[in-house]
Parts: structure tokens; sequence; C-alpha cells
């Protein structure tokens, strides 16, 4: 079975101001984080708009992500949805355009499932592809929790391979991993600042959006702790944490688009109603990329 494993970059989709997707801006983005290193690549998730994306969109980031990786590195995609018919529907979509060695499904929001709710949730949807199944859980975005007991307990369905774990919950992350240590399952760290944490608890990596602006420090944090450099890896933690504590700047997620566009990759706009990042809040921005020494637009 595919197993999860480094730095994933959650990247945006890029959008004009009608709400078009930006084709050739995907392509530099997808360019970009493989260049620099990453592990792999993933589409359509949070960072990536899914929620204001219609199916035609959808299918159309997926082909381009195909075509434009070339094979180079894994393809993960979300099915990230409010019901389980919709998150199969997505799913399904994924398998049909081929090329995608995962799926992501974040826990539903708006309702909130009990969980019991989630296992069948999260189980429907495994029966409904051949593709392996990442469980998400982003307890601040959905208000909704995947209990360590309920991720042990999927971890036995056969293509439910991994989880990621966005809840920034050092422990629960940890828990996570001590359930299911022994079976062919991966936790992946969904917070940022928790790579190294994750490689030192015995989880395989990150679904990380700061993968898009800083493609080789982020996965310079796995290449460093998997060759033994340990000190490195937290250097490299280190360094990475002011720009994910920036993300905080603007609403979710113009500033990993304004990040973007500030290294010398326009990506246009976030959907409304999310609106640009205040004159100051961006001169602090401009401030952490610099010191990262990534910043292009003078």
């Amino acid at each position: 079975m595919f197993q999860p494993k480094g730095v994933i970059p959650a990247l945006v989709t890029p959008m004009d101001q009608n709400g078009n997707l930006l084709e050739g801006a995907l392509r530099r983005v997808i360019d970009y984080t493989i260049e620099g290193g990453v592990h792999g690549v993933f589409v359509l998730g949070s960072t990536g708009e899914i929620y204001g994306l219609d199916h035609e969109q959808k299918k159309r980031v997926l082909e381009i992500t195909v075509d434009q990786t070339a094979g180079r590195v894994p393809i993960y995609a979300g099915a990230s949805e409010i019901t389980t018919r919709d998150c199969i529907k997505t799913a399904r979509l994924a398998q049909e355009v081929g090329g995608i060695s995962a799926v992501s499904v974040l826990t539903p929001y708006f309702v909130t499932p009990n969980q019991e709710e989630l296992k069948a949730h999260y189980k429907a949807i495994a029966d409904s592809t051949n593709l392996p199944i990442i469980l998400y859980g982003n307890d601040d975005k959905t208000n909704v929790s995947i209990a360590p007991a309920t991720c042990a307990a999927l971890a036995d369905v056969e293509n439910i391979i991994a989880i990621k774990d966005s809840s920034g919950d050092m422990t629960k992350m940890a828990e996570y991993i001590r359930l299911t240590k022994g079976k062919e399952f991966s936790v992946l760290a969904g917070r940022d600042t928790l790579i190294f944490g994750n490689l030192c608890y015995g989880g395989t990596g990150a679904i990380a959006s700061t993968g898009n602006i800083v493609p080789s420090i982020v996965a310079g944090i796995y290449d460093a702790y998997v060759a033994g450099e340990v000190e490195k890896s937290l250097e490299l933690q280190y360094q990475l944490a002011p720009l994910r504590i920036a993300f905080g700047l603007g609403t979710f997620p113009v500033v990993m688009k304004e990040a973007l566009r500030l290294v010398g990759i326009d990506v246009g706009v976030t959907l409304s109603p999310v609106q640009e990042m205040t004159k100051e809040n961006r001169e602090k921005l401009i401030e952490v990329l610099k010191t990262l020494n990534v910043y292009q637009i003078k």
C-alpha cells in the first residue's frame, strides 16, 4: 500500500478576479515546489480553496497537476466536502482523472458528526474508491475532532492509510502515532510549526502550506532529519516558524497567495469575501520573507 511521507505542500489554486483558473500560474507553482525538493504535491485542499471550486474546475486542477508533475513526485488530492455523498463524488473524480496517489478527506464542516458517524462517513468513502484515503482533522476550522481511538479504528480499514493532523495539539498527534504503531498507517503534521515534532515522535512528514513559498526549507526539515542531521532539521524548523505564524496576518488563505506573489509567482486573488491584506500587515510579511531570503518584488 502507498505510504505518504516527506513534505507535501498544500498548493494554492491560482484564480483571477472572476474566479477563473489561472492554468499557467498553477503550472509555475507546481514546478517551483518540485524544484525546491518537496516529496509530493497536494491540490484541492483548504489552502487550494476547494470549497469555492465547481466540478469542472476541480477536474481541470487535477488534470493540469497530473500533466505538469509528469511523474516526478506523488500527487495528493483533496475530497473535502460537507456530505458523505459529495466526498465520494470528488474522490471518484480523482480516481477517474488518474495519476493520483491518495485522496485526503477533511472532517465535515458546519455539521458536527459524532465519532460513530465519522467512522461510518470515512468507511463509506473508502469503500467507494480504489484510491488510498488520508483522514484530515482541522479542529479549529471545522469544530469536529477525530478522536485518537477513532483514528486507530479507521486505520484498520484497508485503504485508509494516514491522517493529516492540523489540530496543533502535539499530545493528540502523538496519540495518533502511538495508537497506530505497528499498522500500515502514517501520521502527517498539518501544522507547519510541528513538522520536527512529528518526526521525533515517529510520524512520516507533513502536508504543509508553507511549502508553496519556501519549499526547500520545509523539505529540508524532513531531509535533514532522515539523514540523521537532527540539529539541522530543528534549526530549519525554527527558521520556518515565523512564516507559518505570519499566516495570521490576513484571512485564510490570502497570506499564502500574497507571499507567493512576493517571491515572484503571481497566483491571482483569493475568493471573496476574503479581502487583500492591509498595507501594514503586508509589510510585516515582507520582513519575514526577507529574513528567509526569498523576497523578490522590489
